[in-house]
């Protein structure tokens, strides 16, 4: 699976949407939220690639620089995004764990925004 594909990344903050574009056109995201008290941990509940983008290394990309943006920021990312969760444990070195207190506030948090279900 490639990881070097050409993706122009984009974070819509106020849409808690990480968007990938190919071409012009949204191939992926992912949904998140900001932990409250912002600016609290970025919180990663969906990753999507749409399918004719599929095996491109898209979702990798989109949740490597979710991680980056995170670090630029100085706050930790809680992968509840199964996709995200699985990326980070094959490269802890890009993706520092999350204390297991963070997780269960954010899972609380997720709680209250059922639209991101």
């Amino acid at each position: 699976m490639a990881e070097n594909v050409a993706l122009d990344i984009r974070d819509d903050r106020d849409h808690g949407r990480l968007v990938g574009f190919e071409g012009g056109r949204a191939a992926g995201v992912i949904a998140y939220f900001v932990m409250d008290p912002a600016p609290g941990a970025l919180v990663a509940v969906h990753t999507v690639v749409e399918p004719e983008h599929e095996g491109k290394g898209i979702a990798g990309a989109l949740v490597r620089e979710f991680y980056t943006m995170a670090a630029r920021e100085g706050v930790p990312v809680v992968p509840l995004c199964p996709y995200a969760a699985k990326w980070a444990l094959r490269h802890p070195d890009e993706a520092p764990e999350a204390s297991a207190e963070l997780v269960r506030e954010a899972e609380k948090q997720l709680r209250s925004h059922p639209e991101m279900f």
